[in-house]
């Protein structure tokens, strides 16, 4: 059941995002991302980047990497074959177009509640039952901390701790322009105090990482200069979140990138996918030191089905209809209609596994402040084999029906962590 990849013969890897409301995704469609026209990312041993760079007289560099040694450039066709060949190079592919992805129908958006809301997703895990998170209607700062990467997180919103914002898009902006970021940082960690809504781990503190622009669209080498940040600031980033992905793209430096952030310590969590496919297909999700995050549709926050369907049509307390499955999957949890923050200071309800995505995220998040901050990628494993084993099967009473594989995946229990 656990995913397995050769990182010394890593071969094309798709993947699957998080779409705009009212078109189809690519798995869906059968369509493979576009690549980015002459652009390459280019990754190489040690330090050598700068001789690289002078080597094969690259001059349109568009990223440069710290810790992952590397770049993103514009090259001509005599580059790009003369670095394949290149004894200091370990890594040369193309560069991908990638977009966020959700599933519509969205709702309109909405200032907040007068009283606070517990959403439906963090009842259903019975995260306010969880003693670690102290949902109590008393704002707490829990001393944790969550990167969103994503369309960025709204910074200014009242019910977010957002702590620092970092942007890798070409926009200037360092906020959401889009509203997917701040949507999914709602759901791992909005406030509890007494507005809006409640998140999982409530008052976490939120690293903004925008490596996609306000049509939710952005490059591979956007996401992997994203998570390098995150590797740069690992001693403070517990859990990360990666509510998107490519598909049909190489995705090689990009595994690499996350290798080497779970290696220092950070906890990956992703959405599996909205293709209703095989998982395995996909990247990140196919990554073997992710939690890769399956989608069921809960309609009332309570288990045993039967709740009429609200946003869209799907059936209680059933694998969603639009979630990727498969022998990846690590753990469900709730994604359909969930209400969360959203960008302007206002709320609004999405469905995808991009929202299934921050509720484990915030749980991981729960468990690292009982047993601490990982250090290693054995640390990082120990959590993810936490989650699993403290989740309820799908026969629990508390499970759900529907899953269409011979892969029983757990649904998140917050309260046990």
């Amino acid at each position: 059941m656990r995913k397995t990849i050769s990182y010394a013969a890593f071969a094309t890897i798709s993947a699957v995002l998080l779409l705009s409301p009212f078109l189809l995704s690519a798995a869906q469609n059968g369509r493979k991302s576009p690549v980015v026209p002459g652009q390459y990312i280019v990754l190489t041993k040690g330090d050598r980047v700068d001789q690289v760079v002078r080597r094969h007289k690259v001059t349109k560099k568009t990223k440069h990497y710290g810790t992952l040694k590397g770049f993103a450039a514009q090259l001509n066709d005599a580059q790009a074959q003369a670095l394949k060949i290149d004894p200091d190079v370990i890594v040369i592919q193309p560069d991908y177009v990638v977009e966020a992805l959700k599933r519509p129908p969205r709702s309109s958006s909405s200032s907040a509640p007068s009283v606070q809301t517990l959403p439906t997703g963090v009842d259903r895990m019975d995260a306010d039952l969880s003693s670690t998170a102290q949902i109590d209607n008393v704002d707490q700062t829990k001393d944790v901390d969550i990167a969103v990467i994503d369309t960025g997180v709204q910074k200014s919103h009242p019910d977010l701790n957002v702590v620092t914002q970092a942007n890798f898009t070409r926009e200037r902006s360092t906020d959401d322009q889009n509203g997917h970021g701040t949507h999914v940082a709602g759901t791992a960690a909005a406030k509890d105090n007494t507005a809006g809504v409640v998140g999982v781990a409530p008052g976490a503190r939120i690293w903004s990482v925008k490596v996609l622009d306000r049509k939710g669209s952005g490059y591979l080498s956007d996401v992997i200069e994203g998570i390098d940040y995150v590797t740069a600031h690992a001693a403070q980033i517990d859990v990360a979140n990666m509510s998107l992905g490519c598909t049909g793209c190489q995705t090689t430096a990009m595994d690499l990138a996350i290798s080497q952030s779970v290696a220092a310590g950070v906890v990956y969590v992703v959405a599996a996918g909205n293709g209703a496919i095989d998982a395995a297909n996909d990247s990140p999700a196919n990554h073997p030191d992710v939690i890769t995050v399956s989608a069921i549709a809960d309609f009332n926050g309570q288990p045993g089905g039967g709740a009429a369907a609200t946003c869209r049509a799907d059936q209680d307390d059933t694998f969603a209809d639009f979630s990727n499955y498969g022998s990846v999957v690590d753990i469900a949890a709730p994604g359909v209609c969930i209400l969360s923050t959203y960008k302007g200071g206002k709320y609004a309800i999405m469905s995808g596994t991009s929202m299934a995505s921050p509720h484990v995220a915030g749980a991981a998040a729960l468990y690292i402040l009982v047993h601490g901050k990982p250090t290693n990628a054995a640390d990082v494993a120990a959590v993810r084999a936490a989650l699993i084993a403290g989740g309820w099967s799908q026969t629990d009473p508390k499970g759900f029906t529907g899953d269409p594989d011979a892969y029983p995946e757990p649904l998140v229990d917050a309260e046990a962590l």
